[in-house]
C-alpha cells in the first residue's frame, strides 16, 4: 500500500501513471472514464443530469469544480466533480480527509467490491460537503436537533408542561393548590435563573455550496452526559457585511416573537454538581446542487451553573464537534501549534469563537406557578402560569375524586401544549391576550376568577380557532415560504375575528365554526378532551 501526504501541497497520482488531474490543462480532454457516485439533477441550462453508477467521459476540466462530461448516449453538460470517481483497475475510496493527510482504501478487482460500494453509498452528507469545502472543519450533524426529531415528544416543551405524578401514581409531584387562595402554590426549585443571549462572535461561515435557511441556538439543561430539560430554540440574526457575528434581539416588552427573543429562563430541580446550560450553535441549510436539507452544529458552549465566580456576563468559548467530543476545536479556535508569544496569543484569542450571555435574577420566575423543569422564553411566563392554573383547577378541584382518571372535556388543556411546538401560534395567543389585558381595569385584574374567564375566552376565539383552520399550512421548521404563509393566515384571521364577529355574536362562539366564511378541519376527540393517563409524566 502506498501512503500519500498532501501537507506539502502535492497531489495524488493515479496508478496508471497519469499525473494529477489538477495539473491537466483545462482545455485538454481527459481520456479516462469516471463513474457517478450519486444522482445529480441538473437545475440550470447546461447541466447534465446523471444517475448513480453511470459512466461518463470527461471532455474538459475547469478550476471551479464543474467539469464538461459526455454520457454513453452522447449527451454533454457540466457536472460537479465531487459526484465523480475515476474508474480504473483499482477503486479508490476516500474514507477521511484531514488537514495534513488523506486516508485511502485500495481494493483489487478480485476483492469484495460490494462491501466497498456499500460504504461509499453511506458516506454522510456532512463529509461530502466538508470535502467540497462548503462547511468548515468542526461542523457536525446537530446533536440536539437529532434528539428533537428522533426521540419524539420527550425533549419538547409540550411534554415538560404536563403534570408529573409521584411514585405512587396517586397524586401529583409538582402540582399543588393553596387552600386559602385557590391558586397554584409556587414551588421553589434548586435552579431558577434568567439569562439573555447577547451575541456570538467569530462563528465560521458555510461556503457557497449551501444556502443557510436558519441560524439558531438550541438550549437545554445538561450535566455532561444527558439532557435534563426540554430543548428550546432561539433564532439568531446577522449582518451580511459581518456574517461571522450572530446577534439576538433584546427584550421589547413582550412584543418580540418568541423564536427571536433572547431572554430565557431555566427551572430545574436536579441536584447534580455538573449541572449547566448547553448552547449548541446550529444552522439549517439546503444544498444548492441537490436540494437536500440538513441541520449542522457549528459549535457548542457550556455554562456551569455551580460556578461561584459571581459574574453576570460570560464570554463562553465555542468548541467544534459535539458536546461529547471534548478535544475537537472549532476552525478558529486555539490549537496546539498556536504562537506562544503574549501578543500573538492576544490576537489569536480575538479570533476564537465565543458566545456572550448575561445572567439576571428575576423573582418573577421563582415565584411563578411554573413546572419544576422547563427552559423557555421569559415573555411567555404569564401564559404558562395561566395554563398551570387551569390545569390545577381541572385536576385538583373539578374532579369528583382524586382516583378518577376519566377523559375531561377541556379543549384548552387538550391543545395548549401543542402551541409550544408551534411558536407562531403561541405568539398569536400572547398578542391577543395582551390586547385584552390592556383593556382590563385594576379591579378586574385583581379578580382572578375574571382573569381565568377572559383567558379562556381569548384562547377559544384565537388560537383554538386557528388550530382548526384549513387555510393554515402545517408547521415546518426553517421553511421561509411556509412561515410567511402561516404568518399571513394568522394575521388576517385574527384581524377578521377581532373586527367582524360573525352575526354580531361574541367572538369565538359557535357561529364562528358554522360560518361559511371559514373552512375548518374535522374535529377530533383528542382536541376536545384532556387525557391525564396519556400525558402525565
Amino acid at each position: 500500500d502506498d501512503e500519500t501526504d498532501d501537507s506539502s501541497g502535492g497531489s495524488v497520482e493515479d496508478n496508471d501513471g497519469v499525473e494529477d488531474e489538477d495539473a491537466t490543462p483545462p482545455s485538454q480532454p481527459d481520456l479516462r472514464t469516471y463513474r457517478v457516485l450519486s444522482d445529480f439533477k441538473g437545475e440550470q441550462e447546461g447541466d447534465l443530469t446523471v444517475k448513480k453508477g453511470e459512466v461518463l467521459k470527461i471532455i474538459r476540466k475547469t478550476t471551479d469544480g464543474w467539469w464538461l462530461a459526455q454520457n454513453t448516449g452522447g449527451n454533454t453538460g457540466v457536472v460537479p466533480k465531487t459526484f465523480l470517481k475515476v474508474s480504473t483497475l483499482f477503486e479508490i475510496l476516500i474514507i477521511k480527509k484531514t488537514k495534513s493527510t488523506i486516508c485511502f482504501f485500495y481494493s483489487s478487482p478480485h476483492s469484495n467490491w460490494s462491501t466497498v460500494r456499500k460504504a461509499m453509498t453511506e458516506i454522510d452528507a456532512t463529509d461530502v460537503l466538508a470535502a467540497m469545502g462548503a462547511i468548515p472543519s468542526g461542523f457536525r450533524p446537530s446533536t440536539l436537533n437529532k434528539l428533537l426529531t428522533e426521540e419524539g415528544i420527550r425533549y419538547k416543551g409540550s411534554h415538560h408542561i404536563q403534570p408529573e405524578l409521584c411514585q405512587s401514581q396517586l397524586s401529583f409531584k409538582d402540582l399543588f393548590l393553596d387552600p386559602d387562595t385557590g391558586r397554584v402554590r409556587p414551588r421553589h426549585v434548586r435552579v431558577s435563573i434568567c439569562f439573555t443571549l447577547w451575541s456570538c462572535k467569530q462563528i465560521p461561515t458555510p461556503g457557497v455550496g449551501v444556502q443557510v435557511l436558519s441560524r439558531h441556538i438550541h438550549l437545554c439543561a445538561f450535566d455532561g452526559t444527558q439532557v435534563l430539560s426540554n430543548i428550546h430554540t432561539v433564532r439568531a440574526t446577522y449582518n451580511s457585511k459581518n456574517s461571522k457575528t450572530w446577534s439576538f434581539s433584546p427584550r421589547m416588552t413582550g412584543v418580540l416573537p418568541t423564536l427571536l427573543d433572547g431572554d430565557c429562563f431555566l427551572r430545574c430541580n436536579s441536584s447534580l454538581t455538573d449541572l449547566g446550560i448547553l448552547f449548541e450553535l446550529g444552522i439549517t441549510f439546503i444544498r444548492n446542487s441537490t436540494g437536500e436539507r440538513g441541520d449542522l452544529s457549528c459549535g457548542w458552549a457550556f455554562l456551569k451553573l455551580t460556578d461561584d465566580s459571581g459574574n453576570l456576563t460570560y464570554e463562553l468559548p465555542v468548541y467544534g464537534g459535539t458536546p461529547y467530543e471534548k478535544d475537537v476545536a472549532a476552525e478558529a479556535s486555539l490549537t496546539k501549534g498556536s504562537p506562544t508569544g503574549v501578543f500573538q496569543q492576544m490576537l489569536q484569542s480575538r479570533r476564537q469563537p465565543k458566545l456572550i450571555i448575561k445572567l439576571s435574577f428575576f423573582s418573577l420566575v421563582s415565584r411563578s406557578q411554573l413546572p419544576d423543569t422547563l427552559l423557555h422564553c421569559l415573555s411567555c411566563v404569564q401564559l404558562l402560569a395561566l395554563h398551570r392554573q387551569l390545569l390545577a383547577d381541572a385536576l385538583l378541584m373539578d374532579r369528583p375524586t382524586m382516583q378518577t382518571a376519566d377523559l375531561m372535556c377541556c379543549p384548552i388543556l387538550a391543545t395548549f401544549p401543542s402551541l409550544l411546538d408551534q411558536l407562531d401560534l403561541l405568539d398569536a395567543l400572547r398578542s391577543a391576550w395582551m390586547d385584552v389585558e390592556r383593556s382590563m381595569s385594576r379591579a378586574q385584574k385583581r379578580d382572578f376568577f375574571h382573569v381565568k374567564q377572559e383567558f379562556h375566552r381569548v384562547y377559544m376565539s384565537s388560537v383554538y380557532f386557528l388550530l382548526h383552520t384549513a387555510e393554515l399550512p402545517r408547521y415546518r421548521w426553517a421553511d421561509p415560504p411556509t412561515e410567511e404563509q402561516r404568518s399571513r393566515v394568522i394575521f388576517t384571521t385574527l384581524d377578521s375575528l377581532k373586527l367582524k364577529p360573525p352575526n354580531n355574536g361574541p367572538v369565538g362562539g359557535a357561529e364562528v365554526y358554522l360560518s361559511s366564511d371559514h373552512e375548518h378541519l374535522a374535529f377530533d376527540v383528542s382536541e376536545l378532551t384532556f387525557d391525564l393517563l396519556s400525558v402525565a409524566k
